[in-house]
């Protein structure tokens, strides 16, 4: 079956997917923002840098090193837990997971396994009016590997990224469909971001995420066989991946087929997953506590101190929205969870726009403008200004558009550009009155309707005057001058 087809199958419900549940579990790992790598004092900005040249005989594996605990790290690490309101053991530990692999240059990588820094946790997530708490098996701290490039004849391997502080977020498999797979990582990625503690960015690396999917029939408790999926780099490629995969596995599944556990990969060109190696056996990791590094002691005073410094989490910040700003659900959960637009926002309504209306712009206009470009340079006072430009009746909505691409990618102010570029509104009915006669005179039928009864028929005639005047005529002036002369 073709992934076109598959897609097909699994939104109209022609399939037979009703008889089967889909559980879902994410292992995300999140690259910390600390200035420095996890056990050496090596940069993390790396991006952009030749090959192998932030590094270090410690995040090279050379033989008498010793490494250091990277202390911001461990604070990004309990603040995440203290946000997505997980349990912190007062004592921890890392530890050595060892197996061969050419980016990894130690032969073994220190992580945590039985004593992480945080365990348990929820994150709350929203998906079609419906609310639910998706459970956290654990949060712990590692150190990030190298990264192989293949090429002809061999593979490269640069070890800048080798040391990063990599905090692994593991979900239990409560997730039921692919829109709250990636409703839960866009709540996350707020959660992180609005922390200061990561730019989570998937594109750039910054949130990884693998995906753990299996069926079941609808009723049964017992969990079927798991298929981890790996290559996902946006939500949207981890939505579109689980909507192929439920599909390719309830196929198989009512086939008569047993689906295998494996590891597969995401091929987003193609829309399609594809095997890349079983996992019928759990690897042997030979686990065993970090010789080189002392275990971790968590107190209520250090725990005291990170609270003083979370900020408004998005849940809060959805409360808020609509208590203090009367926003709807919708608007207030898209402006909380993008911790750029929720920043916007409360500016811009600091500058004097109104609540409402600024999330309005925010949500529309300034998303596409902002989806099309790299950068910006939109200025909330800005953005107020045009909202009061058109709330005094100086520009209407067409021209304010019209302004708002050259106010975001200059940084000029709107009124200096609705000076200069003429788009003024008219709404002196004096030089109006010649246009609304002219129009009226030009278009006899819509006339005789709307003096007929069919008043819509105004709206015709009004779209006439608003081309006449090339959009500068006030739509409202417009309408009352045409209702005075059609009554008449």
């Amino acid at each position: 079956m073709s992934s076109t087809t598959e897609t097909r199958v699994f939104l109209t419900g022609e399939s037979p997917l009703g008889k089967y549940e889909s559980v879902i579990g994410l292992e995300c790992h999140v690259q910390l923002a600390t200035r420095s790598k996890m056990f050496c004092g090596c940069p993390t900005e790396y991006a952009g840098s030749p090959p192998n040249t932030h590094v270090c005989p410690v995040c090279l594996g050379m033989p008498g090193v010793l490494p250091v605990i990277n202390r911001a790290a461990v604070d990004y690490t309990l603040m995440t837990g203290l946000a997505i309101n997980a349990t912190i053991p007062a004592a921890t530990k890392f530890d050595r997971k060892n197996y061969p692999y050419p980016d990894l240059v130690k032969g073994y990588q220190i992580s945590q396994y039985d004593l992480p820094l945080v365990k348990g946790g929820w994150i709350e997530i929203t998906v079609d009016g419906d609310t639910r708490r998706i459970q956290l098996e654990r949060v712990h701290l590692e150190e990030d590997t190298g990264k192989l490039t293949h090429v002809p004849g061999g593979s490269l391997v640069d070890f800048n990224r080798s040391g990063v502080p990599l905090m692994e977020m593991v979900s239990q498999p409560d997730l039921r469909t692919p829109a709250e797979a990636r409703a839960y990582l866009q709540k996350l990625r707020a959660i992180l971001r609005s922390l200061g503690v990561s730019g989570a960015d998937m594109e750039k690396g910054q949130l990884r995420c693998d995906v753990n999917v299996s069926l079941r029939p609808v009723g049964e408790q017992k969990l079927g066989t798991k298929v981890e999926v790996k290559n996902l780099n946006s939500f949207r490629s981890v939505q579109r991946a689980l909507e192929y995969e439920i599909v390719r596995q309830a196929t198989a599944l009512d086939a008569g087929e047993t689906i295998p556990q494996e590891t597969r990969g995401w091929l987003d060109d193609r829309g399609v997953t594809v095997s890349q190696r079983s996992k019928e056996q759990a690897h042997d990791y030979r686990y065993f506590p970090e010789p080189d590094l002392p275990p971790v002691f968590v107190d209520d005073a250090w725990l005291n101190r990170l609270r003083e410094r979370l900020p408004e989490l998005p849940d809060a910040r959805r409360a808020r929205y609509m208590a203090a700003f009367g926003l709807g659900g919708y608007d207030a959960e898209a402006l909380s969870t993008d911790h750029w637009a929720a920043r916007l926002f409360e500016d811009t309504v600091a500058a004097g726009a109104d609540a409402k209306k600024a999330a309005n712009w925010i949500q529309n206009d300034v998303a596409r403008l902002r989806g099309e470009s790299d950068g910006h340079a939109l200025d909330a006072e800005h953005l107020a200004e045009l909202i009061k430009l058109v709330d005094e009746g100086v520009i209407g909505i067409s021209a304010a558009r019209q302004v708002l691409p050259t106010v975001y990618e200059t940084g000029r102010p709107p009124r200096a550009l609705v000076e200069e570029q003429g788009l003024a509104q008219v709404s002196d009915t004096a030089a109006l009155e010649q246009t609304v006669r002219d129009v009226l005179e030009a278009n006899p039928t819509p006339v005789a309707d709307y003096r007929a009864g069919k008043v819509t028929a105004i709206n015709y005639l009004k779209g006439q005057v608003m081309k006449a005047s090339r959009g500068k005529a006030n739509p409202t002036v417009v309408e009352e001058l045409l209702k005075q002369h059609l009554s008449s």
